[in-house]
């Protein structure tokens, strides 16, 4: 499929930092942010009938949600007519694998699963945390992981960033520069 807009995919597992990074990106870029994982949240949220898509209750089931083919099928459909007419940094588990096999550029953020339980926790509470609740972060994410495996795809042409020794900054002006050889 020939394509005239730019579609920069970034992937990776629960936590990874692929929402922030990409809305960044897309803001550095002038480019239009497409959370994939706030779509699926948002029909969970409707199924559950819960108005708070971070709520923890959408978080639990979110996963199971997003298997239903219906579901994933209607994702990638609106993801896709965005895209016919935006410049787009688009964010998920199967983004460049999946639904845009033909992006210009595809990114899949990794990081070690304690710092992204870390991050996770620091940017929801604020403040510092323990090491005990990072456990249990991390115990979740692990899970989450699991349930996610089939869903969590790097494309074959992906560039794998591991960002758990990086700053935001650093990840964000690394997505930028690739960005920029397109």
């Amino acid at each position: 499929m020939s394509r005239s807009k730019i579609v920069i995919a970034i992937d990776g597992p629960a936590a990874s930092g692929k929402s922030s990074t990409a809305a960044w990106v897309a803001r550095e870029l002038g480019f239009q942010h497409l959370d994939s994982g706030m779509l699926y949240r948002a029909e969970t949220g409707r199924r559950l009938g819960i108005a708070d898509l971070r709520s923890p209750e959408v978080t639990a089931n979110v996963s199971a949600v997003a298997q239903i083919p219906s579901v994933r099928a209607a994702v990638n459909a609106e993801l896709r007519r965005i895209a016919e007419t935006e410049n787009v940094v688009v964010d998920g588990r199967d983004i460049g694998s999946v639904v845009f096999p033909d992006a210009q550029l595809k990114i899949f953020l990794v990081a070690d699963p304690w710092e992204r339980a870390r991050r996770r926790l620091h940017q929801k509470l604020g403040r510092a945390v323990l090491d005990a609740e990072i456990a249990d972060e991390t115990r979740r994410l692990v899970e989450r992981d699991a349930s996610d495996a089939t869903n969590t795809l790097q494309a074959r042409d992906a560039v794998l960033i591991d960002t758990t020794y990086l700053t935001q900054e650093e990840q964000v002006q690394r997505i930028v520069s690739l960005a920029q050889e397109c």
